[in-house]
């Protein structure tokens, strides 16, 4: 069984790879393709979400491969985690993106903090960023609600590099990501004063998420939302809750 330590740190790893994923293969693609920003950044997504793939394989089975705290609240609204353990997962999540933008400005010879100077928050941005935000959620979700989160690795990839094309904002939809990019003044750079605006219009996305699952699967179980992202073993203790839970709602049915 996970402890909540062993599950922290696989959050801030595998959110650490998936900045430095995201990043890197910015600075990469810059580099192989100077002056095509067309493929520039098909170079960017194809790695993404190839990376999101691999990284989820490998660290889902400890956390369930959140890397984003978005992902971490809807799911502690639906029960899957407690609350207390979302507000731990964000922040491994934060600081782990903080340290993989590190890591991928080393990788390339780049002074180890760079504050981004590029500026994103336009309406439209934003407003892509609510819809990037949603659709994310409702593939992590539904897929767990049908029980096929075994697909989960392959449909998360496939949706951000998808995203990466058809949002204005290149489908940041991760508050921790977009922290970390802060730190890379790169092709993935975000300026600081752009990311309020960024994590703001990602929560509202996650709150109209939360919204259009309970419409679309009203009868979504904490068993079910425990799932995301990949099916994962809890611990003990969030266990014994979700087994004790079923049996307090039979003792107040009416006889």
């Amino acid at each position: 069984m996970a402890t909540l330590a062993r599950r922290l740190l696989a959050e801030f790893l595998g959110s650490a790879f998936l900045a430095a994923i995201v990043i890197g293969s910015g600075i990469a693609a810059q580099q192989l393709s100077p002056g095509n920003v067309g493929l520039e950044l098909l170079e960017n997504a194809a790695a993404t979400g190839a990376g999101l793939f691999t990284i989820i394989l490998m660290f889902g089975p400890v956390s369930g491969a959140h890397f984003n705290p978005v992902v971490s609240l809807v799911d502690a609204s639906f029960g899957g985690i407690s609350w207390r353990d979302a507000r731990y997962y964000t922040a491994a999540q934060v600081v782990g993106c903080i340290v993989g933008a590190v890591a991928a400005n080393g990788m390339f010879a780049r002074a180890a903090i760079s504050i981004s100077t590029k500026h994103r928050a336009s309406p439209s941005h934003l407003f892509a960023e609510v819809i990037a935000t949603l659709g994310l959620l409702l593939v992590i979700f539904s897929l767990a609600r049908t029980r096929r989160g075994a697909a989960a690795p392959a449909a998360v990839g496939a949706y951000i590099a998808a995203a990466y094309f058809f949002t204005s904002s290149t489908s940041f939809a991760n508050p921790a990501i977009s922290i970390g990019r802060m730190f890379s003044d790169t092709f993935a750079g975000i300026a600081p004063a752009s990311v309020p605006a960024y994590v703001i219009a990602q929560l509202v996305g996650g709150v109209v998420a939360v919204a259009t699952i309970r419409a679309l699967y009203p009868d979504v179980t904490a068993q079910e939302a425990a799932e995301v992202v990949l099916p994962h073993p809890v611990d003990s203790q969030r266990a014994d809750h979700r087994r004790a839970a079923p049996d307090a709602d039979r003792a107040v049915e009416p006889a």
